[in-house]
């Protein structure tokens, strides 16, 4: 059971701290929100995932079905929504990052922004259709406490690798006091969104 729970931790852990939508988006958090904002990206992000594979792993035989039927459309539509974010990201407004953070983060609001664009993460759903096809289903009658394990693992990878990009947004933030260095960093993380998706597209 122990080196089925490494391999659980591992799997979860590259599937959660590799660059994707959700990361691009807690490093854009931590570097220009309070560091409040920032964590409840970072826990609506994580418990978004969890939710995902906790309902992969109850409806595995049912999403078995029903998934490659919808899979593309699904698919185009969450690129659609991502990309609308990068666009978004591109343009925002620039000038006094604490100040701006201050008078417009509704601090809920990014909880509920993370576990959107997690739910809407194609990234995502692979991964825990993935695992829960590795770490889950092969255990048969005791895939309830298989489940349950992996739920716990992935819960506690996700805040660790989101978790990471949002400090690294924190990091950076003394860097941004420009406006100049607050706009290319917005085209940056507009593009890498960009690029994100369309990895995940090709």
């Amino acid at each position: 059971m122990i080196s089925s729970l490494l391999a659980m931790a591992g799997f979860a852990l590259v599937g959660a701290i590799t660059p994707g939508p959700v990361n691009v988006l807690a490093l854009r958090h931590g570097s220009q929100a309070r560091r409040r904002v920032a964590l409840l990206f970072v826990l609506g992000a994580s418990a978004s995932y969890t939710a995902l594979v906790g309902g992969m792993g109850l409806g595995a035989r049912l999403a078995a079905a029903l998934v490659p039927g919808l899979a593309p459309v699904a698919q185009w539509l969450c690129a659609a929504y991502l990309l609308w974010l990068a666009w978004r990201i591109a343009g925002a407004p620039v000038g006094a990052v604490e100040a701006r953070a201050h008078a417009a983060a509704r601090p809920w609001r990014a909880f509920a922004q993370g576990a959107a664009v997690q739910a809407l993460n194609p990234k995502a759903w692979l991964v825990a259709l993935s695992g829960v096809g590795l770490f889950v289903l092969p255990y048969g009658a005791a895939q309830g406490s298989a489940l349950a394990w992996f739920c716990a693992v992935s819960l506690a990878a996700c805040l660790l690798g989101v978790g990471c990009w949002a400090v690294a947004g924190r990091a950076l933030a003394r860097w941004l006091g420009t406006d100049a260095r607050q706009r290319l960093f917005h085209r940056g993380l507009a593009l890498l969104l960009v690029a994100s998706v369309a990895a995940m597209l090709a």
